[in-house]
């Protein structure tokens, strides 16, 4: 076949060397098929741009403990103010202060302070540590909030309903930097590592028991309202809390 000849029998090269017939118009040869199928494999290994595994620096792990803090510290005034409580540790924190009226960050820092050593040996120091400081900051502006800013009313419905989204969005910000709150979260992870219990189940075990203990203390309607702010944390870590979404570490 002479060079440039154009007789309407065009060649491919398939493997092993050997020349081919290129398939009929609105055809893909068997060859071309499998090529295809390889690239698309091995394309599909390649790592994406948008999964960055890169981890974040010292400066950017301490901003995000400082903003996040300061959210769930203003998320759980709005539920002091009107009177309200949440699950967890700030839940039995919050049963303690309205008894005692003694105070709230003290309250709050010293119930966390068991939970660390499980969180040593279920997650690691790492972990431990960034929590230790969450807590901590918790605490610290948790006093300070009350006195930068003077509620003279709000309204209950509003308190939980924010409340539960400014302490969801802290809680997502320090999951996505390895830190937590610490509290019943890590004592259900170590059970569910231990025992095999599922850590879902004895979370909420726990809450509804600091949730009937609150009928002593806080009125149905309050407790009924603060159910309404439970809702609302937990809508924003499902929303925006999904596994593969977000690869900082």
């Amino acid at each position: 076949m002479k060079k440039g000849r154009q007789d309407g029998a065009a060649l491919t090269i398939a493997q092993g060397g050997r020349a081919q017939p290129a398939s009929r118009p609105g055809k893909v040869s068997l060859y071309t098929a499998s090529a295809l199928r390889a690239g698309m494999a091995a394309m599909a290994r390649l790592p994406s741009p948008l999964m960055s595994t890169q981890t974040h620096t010292r400066f950017e792990d301490a901003q995000a403990l400082l903003i996040a803090s300061l959210f769930v510290a203003l998320g759980l005034a709005f539920y002091r103010h009107a009177g309200l409580l949440t699950g967890g540790t700030a839940g039995l924190a919050f049963l303690l202060y309205y008894l005692s009226r003694w105070n709230f960050g003290l309250i709050f820092f010293v119930i966390n302070l068991p939970f660390f050593w499980l969180a040593v040996r279920a997650m690691g120091w790492e972990f431990t540590l960034k929590t230790f400081a969450a807590i901590g900051l918790v605490s610290l502006w948790s006093e300070l909030v009350p006195r930068w800013i003077h509620l003279a009313e709000i309204n209950p419905v509003f308190a939980t309903v924010m409340g539960g989204f400014l302490v969801g969005t802290g809680l997502l910000m320090l999951f996505r930097h390895k830190a937590s709150l610490g509290g019943v979260g890590v004592l259900a992870l170590y059970l569910q590592n231990r025992r095999g219990w599922r850590a879902g189940k004895v979370q909420m075990a726990i809450d509804c028991c600091i949730v009937l203990a609150a009928f002593a203390i806080v009125t149905p309607d309050k407790i009924a309202i603060s159910i309404l702010g439970a809702i609302a944390l937990n809508l924003i870590l499902a929303v925006n809390h999904k596994p593969g979404r977000y690869m900082g570490v």
